[in-house]
């Protein structure tokens, strides 16, 4: 039974999705004007693990992530640089897909583009205007908040006590400081579609209604992303979504913690603002995401060197666990089948459980992560050359259904050819047999074809030189 807290209720809930079997989720994808930064890398891998683990459960996930490819931000890079936005906007959707596949993040099912959907918004706001919740001055389109009584209720702020702060732009054509605009009037040199009241293109909260009731209807499951994005992104979503369906948009909604730098807030005043390409240039992009789930996603995560080591050496021991149940299953493959202990068995089934509870606790990958490391001091304790094959099988199809879903070990390693797992496999008998002086001929011949067999007390290991 999955539980996930919702943001709206701010509570766990127990997972009941629309249509049974399958899940609709929509996740708010990069502005395409630069390179994504670590802290967009936080929601993009946590997300995409919550996909594969309710994948793994049996669930059809249609996962939708989208491009914001027309905006401010946009329009002023592309002027500096002398090309169009749509120019801009296809280079750095490209890069996007580099950095995000460097990290493991699978693709979503689909990746709307925010200007291949003006038709979608355009009818969007049209019914807005039409029940009264909207109206249109001047060529722009605004959403008028006190029209929609249940405007607050996501981010759980009163409209009374909202101001037009820092993020809320005071402007004279709205009716209310805290309306917020669905359709731009046209300014000279800037991108422009047709639409019922003039030349112009849509708001930023817009887009994102418009393409995920493309792709999962006016109704569906999950809509997460950064924490930052609750308000207004997230409220003004609803607002919108719901004053134009009568009836509610989502029915989880799921935002991650924010990430420093060093203890310190990200930004580029304090100079730690790090875009995810700039950071591969000196770590691993596995390490990375290893960091990354290794604190629960709505808890703040601290990006430091120190950590990063830390997830460095957690993921060599992973990765040295799984070379040990290949070089386990190397040696007993020509061995008679050993009798299966129950009780190992068992062990690891537990062991199972204890990741899978974790995982049902609003996808908390920390607590997931410490059940996958109890299964790699099982495996170089528990498991050795007399083994039975039951009993390393089924330690490897736990231990890569686990890693499978965090989307880590992803390196491949080298096939130890057959002949060399047919000497290793002689010489653990003859260190069974106490047949020394055959051990140390048979290790200097594995030697000979390149490869190293080391001695510890779970057993040897195999590896190439």
């Amino acid at each position: 039974m999955i539980q996930i807290y919702n943001s709206q209720s701010r509570q766990k809930e127990v997972f009941k999705p629309i249509t049974k079997g399958k899940v609709g989720m929509y996740c708010c994808g990069p502005t395409v004007y630069d390179y994504f930064h670590i802290g967009n890398a936080r929601p993009f891998i946590m997300f995409d693990v919550f996909r594969r683990y309710l994948e793994s459960q049996g669930y059809e996930v249609n996962y939708v992530q989208n491009f914001t490819d027309v905006d401010d931000k946009m329009i002023e890079r592309a002027r500096r640089e002398g090309i169009t936005v749509k120019e801009l906007g296809e280079r750095f959707i490209a890069e996007y897909f580099k950095d995000a596949g460097a990290l493991g993040v699978r693709p979503a099912t689909v990746h709307p583009k925010a200007t291949e959907h003006m038709p979608q918004m355009i009818r969007l706001i049209e019914g807005l205007v039409d029940a009264g919740i909207a109206y249109e001055k001047d060529g722009s389109v605004y959403f008028h908040t006190p029209a929609f009584p249940e405007y607050g209720k996501l981010s759980g702020q009163n409209l009374e006590d909202l101001d037009s702060g820092a993020r809320i732009s005071v402007d004279d054509e709205k009716k209310n400081p805290l309306d917020f605009a669905l359709w731009k009037a046209e300014k000279p040199n800037e991108p422009s579609w047709d639409s019922p009241w003039g030349r112009g293109r849509p708001g930023w909260h817009i887009e994102c209604s418009a393409m995920s009731m493309e792709y999962l209807g006016a109704h569906f499951d999950i809509h997460c992303g950064g924490q930052d994005l609750l308000f207004p992104h997230h409220e003004n979503e609803v607002a919108q979504s719901e004053g134009f369906t009568g009836h509610p948009f989502v029915n989880y909604w799921m935002h991650n913690g924010f990430l420093n730098i060093d203890n310190a807030k990200m930004s580029k005043s304090l100079g730690n603002f790090f875009t995810v390409r700039d950071i591969l240039k000196e770590y691993d992009p596995e390490d990375v995401r290893m960091l990354l789930l290794s604190a629960h996603y709505r808890s703040p995560l601290n990006f430091s060197r120190e950590m990063m080591m830390q997830a460095k050496a957690s993921l060599t021991r992973l990765y040295t666990a799984r070379e040990r149940l290949l070089g386990l299953e190397a040696t007993q493959k020509d061995k008679a089948g050993a009798k299966a202990d129950g009780q190992l068995i068992q062990e690891m089934e537990e062991i199972q459980a204890r990741f899978t509870a974790g995982m049902n606790n609003d996808f908390n990958t920390a607590e997931a992560m410490g059940a996958l490391f109890e299964l790699v001091y099982f495996i170089n304790t528990k498991l050795f050359e007399h083994s039975a094959m039951e009993e390393i099988q089924k330690a490897t199809e736990i231990f890569s259904g686990m890693t499978d879903i965090f989307g880590i070990l992803s390196k491949k390693t080298d096939e130890i050819p057959a002949q060399v797992q047919t000497l290793a496999s002689q010489r653990a008998q003859a260190r069974k047999d106490k047949n020394w002086a055959q051990s140390d001929a048979l290790r200097d011949q594995i030697a000979s074809l390149g490869y190293v067999v080391e001695d510890s007390p779970q057993g040897q290991k195999l590896r190439k030189r």
